[in-house]
């Protein structure tokens, strides 16, 4: 029962996150009368016949807009930061052990090698 439960939530969070647009839409048919008499801009001017199309495109920026930030903040997140030391690797016991207690972990790339495997022969 709670595993269901929260699957269905998670389902509709995910499903309001990509359909933000379509909500959008929804609402303002649903309330189509109601913005045009109040929340319009050009309530005042029926020449224009604007019906809260200006109240309808202005919330359909500010959705893009929401959602272009959210998609940077996610960028920025992905960034790594390498640590990278001048110091010259001298790898000796007390220099592990004195890289192990300054917070480093010593990193050796490995060694290209020229020779080619051959299986051993019977």
């Amino acid at each position: 029962m709670f595993r269901s439960t929260v699957a269905f939530i998670l389902i509709l969070a995910l499903m309001t996150s990509n359909f933000s647009r379509l909500f959008i839409y929804a609402g303002f048919e649903l309330n189509k009368d109601f913005i045009a008499t109040t929340l319009c801009e050009n309530r005042d001017i029926p020449e224009m016949h604007c019906d809260g199309q200006c109240y309808l495109s202005k919330k359909i920026k500010q959705a893009q807009e929401k959602e272009k930030n959210n998609n940077q903040e996610l960028k920025k997140n992905n960034y790594q930061e390498a640590f990278l030391t001048e110091k010259p690797v001298l790898v000796t016991p007390f220099s592990i052990f004195l890289c192990l207690s300054a917070g480093e972990i010593p990193f050796d790339l490995p060694v290209q090698t020229t020779t080619i495997f051959h299986p051993p022969k019977v």
